[in-house]
């Protein structure tokens, strides 16, 4: 069984965290037999399972079914569930209930929010009530209009310091580790040897102590998205494709 604990303790020794977004029970199982230390039930779902543009529109109630039909295919992973865009912003006590709805209805093991200094409190009264906080800095995908972008984050100096400073607030409030998207891959490596908990990237370089994916990206059954940093592992967009027509040709 994976836990935060044991994370930290791979950071110590050096070994790298292997992390990648599930939302169903079938993906999850198979994820988990071959061995992922973190299974993320991303917001992610928003594009890749509802066909969305962004993050924003996917709700409490829908993260929670994804996130609870992942718990029921997974016996080994870390199961961290993203609290959805409007269920922890500007409110901490909206956030701690988000929360806790989380974790009774789906019997995930922790939870991740995007954001630092701006969301802190919601931080602190959720990580009060005993439930663990994994946090996410640099490209935040529930702020897309704000930022009009998904390009790289924190390029420039002001930026950069306030994601540092941001990574250390999260360390020092409690997060049991933080994610950092699109940033680029000295800072990501300055972060994850500054603060002591586990550093996750996605496209943020090598320096760091893990990575994630979205899962869908990394087999190639999302052919729309590709990113430099991403490394498909498959083309599974082909495979499926090729049986369904051959389906399709021995029905007729």
């Amino acid at each position: 069984m994976v836990t935060t604990h044991v994370l930290s303790e791979m950071k110590l020794k050096g070994e790298k965290i292997s992390m990648l977004t599930s939302y169903d029970y079938s993906m999850a199982r198979i994820v988990d037999q071959a061995g992922i230390d973190v299974i993320l039930v991303g917001d992610s779902a928003s594009n890749v399972m509802a066909g969305h543009e962004t993050t924003l529109p996917i709700t409490l109630d829908q993260m929670i079914y994804h996130a609870a039909s992942v718990v029921r295919g997974v016996k080994r992973a870390l199961v961290v569930v993203d609290m959805p865009f409007g269920s922890y912003q500007g409110n901490s006590k909206e956030a701690l209930n988000s929360a806790i709805r989380i974790m009774k209805e789906t019997a995930a093991d922790a939870i991740k929010l995007e954001g630092g200094e701006e969301i802190l409190e919601s931080i602190q009264r959720i990580l009060s009530a005993g439930i663990p906080v994994m946090g996410h800095l640099g490209l935040t995908p529930q702020s897309i209009h704000k930022f009009g972008t998904y390009a790289i984050r924190a390029k420039k100096e002001e930026e950069a310091e306030k994601l540092v400073h941001d990574a250390h607030l999260l360390e020092e409030a409690g997060c049991f580790a933080i994610v950092l998207e699109k940033i680029p891959a000295a800072l990501a490596a300055r972060v994850a040897q500054e603060v002591s908990i586990p550093v996750i990237g996605i496209g943020a370089g090598g320096g760091v102590d893990g990575q994630v994916l979205v899962i869908h990206d990394m087999l190639g059954i999302n052919q729309e998205f590709s990113p430099r940093f991403l490394r498909r592992y498959h083309n599974l967009y082909a495979e499926i494709s090729g049986a369904v027509g051959n389906y399709i040709a021995d029905v007729k």
